[in-house]
């Protein structure tokens, strides 16, 4: 579980919940792709995009967790085929953090359909397979530990029967691939860009209330599970405060789990420099490369990167596997866009 249904408020209507954020190189520029409305969720509720809700995706250029550019995506009602009409925006500078700011209308289009952009940008939007997996045993066991203070108690599970939460499972995708000429600008000489997507929901009062925000995978997995409130909390502020606000719990939190397993001599030294790492929670990436989040960098993200691993490991600063992997996925994403699998 990388994002999804990740909290009370995320849960009230999984069509605003992040379940997964993507940013990777594709066949004409940075692709970033966020995934919605899991139908794990179940099936009695509504499913797609909601009408009264905004998703953007945010672009950092200089490293201060303050977005420089978003991509606004606004969506209509579904027609009786289940199609819903959407509009992109784009804002820049101040207008990048204004949830009223109207910005520049760069394309409409339909749920199903690829969306050309100017300069050779493009959008897809529709439901597709998840491309991510979990093992649910493991899961829960990782969340036990970090709230607790403990060692991640696989004792009562067997690798060999280790399966995927996830097979089998669609989601609503939204695929934005930015052309060079668009995003590089934006980039600067060293081409970094910090990128994380927040989902909202317009209230009766005439504002937004954000419902979700992703940037770095598995970050509530690992902090959130078994406590809802934080799971809450963390999506509600903007990534430039998340150390003030959530730094020392954090810290505690992978302090404890290193000293129960007792792998570094100062258990707050490291659980310090693990949350110097993943706070502000934004994904970095530079324009241009093979995107992959590993073990030796993180470098975006790929459809196909095995991040729990990679972030279980790295906070208990032990080997934590799930004991599946891409294989387990059983729909595949597709190396031409909109790259997502295709639903089951």
């Amino acid at each position: 579980m990388s994002h999804h249904l990740d909290s009370p408020i995320a849960r009230q209507d999984p069509r605003l919940d992040i379940t997964d954020l993507y940013v990777f190189r594709g066949e004409k520029g940075t692709v970033l792709v966020t995934n919605h409305s899991h139908s794990l969720a179940g099936e009695d509720i509504p499913r797609g995009l909601h009408p009264e809700g905004k998703y953007e995706f945010k672009i950092d250029s200089n490293g201060d967790a303050l977005e420089d550019v978003t991509y606004r995506f606004t969506f209509g009602d579904a027609d009786a085929n289940g199609v819903q009409t959407y509009e992109i925006r784009r804002l820049a500078g101040p207008e990048a953090r204004d949830d009223f700011a109207t910005g520049t209308v760069v394309g409409r289009g339909r749920t199903g359909e690829t969306l050309e952009l100017p300069g050779g940008s493009r959008a897809w939007v529709g439901r597709a397979g998840d491309p991510f997996w979990i093992e649910p045993d493991v899961l829960h066991a990782v969340g036990h530990a970090f709230q607790d203070g403990t060692r991640i108690d696989l004792s009562s599970w067997d690798p060999a029967q280790a399966t995927n939460l996830f097979a089998g499972h669609t989601v609503h995708s939204l695929v934005l691939e930015l052309a060079d000429g668009e995003l590089l600008p934006v980039a600067g000489h060293d081409r970094r860009i910090d990128v994380w997507a927040v989902a909202s929901l317009a209230t009766d009062a005439g504002g937004w209330r954000p419902v979700n925000r992703a940037g770095l995978p598995m970050i509530h997995p690992l902090f959130t599970q078994y406590d809802e409130n934080l799971g809450d909390r963390l999506n509600e502020n903007v990534p430039s405060e998340d150390v003030a606000l959530y730094g020392k719990a954090l810290t505690e939190s992978v302090a404890g789990v290193v000293r129960a397993y007792g792998t570094a001599e100062d258990p707050e030294a490291y659980a310090k420099t693990v949350v110097e790492r993943i706070l502000p929670n934004v994904l970095p990436y530079v324009v241009g490369t093979p995107a992959s989040y590993g073990f030796a960098r993180w470098n975006g993200r790929t459809l196909t990167d095995n991040a729990p691993d990679v972030m279980f490991s790295l906070a208990s600063n032990t080997p934590v596997t799930l004991g599946i992997g891409k294989e387990s996925v059983t729909s595949k994403p597709t190396g031409s866009f909109p790259y997502m699998p295709p639903a089951a």
